[in-house]
């Protein structure tokens, strides 16, 4: 898989679970938020990068993205799987 179809590839999962992620009730959803914020950035980042070219920096830019909500997930204040992928 080349380095473009990659990055692509992540953005696209990455989308996927942003918009189908679901906060659990929790007395630190502000903060849980903001870190959901900065996921976004990163994903808006990382598809910039991603049509320009830049496809190392837009996957930095995405797996920044995931391990945010990875880390939300991880510390139980988000519920989301990560979509499988066909080979």
């Amino acid at each position: 898989m080349t380095l473009s179809k990659l990055a692509q590839s992540y953005i696209e999962k990455t989308e996927q679970v942003i918009r189908l992620i679901k906060q659990r009730g929790n007395l630190k959803e502000r903060k849980t938020e903001e870190v959901l914020d900065q996921a976004r950035r990163y994903l808006k980042d990382a598809i910039y990068f991603l049509n320009e070219k830049k496809f190392e920096t837009a996957l930095a830019s995405v797996s920044y993205s995931e391990g945010l909500l990875d880390a939300l997930r991880l510390l139980g204040l988000v519920e989301f799987q990560w979509p499988s992928e066909r080979v």
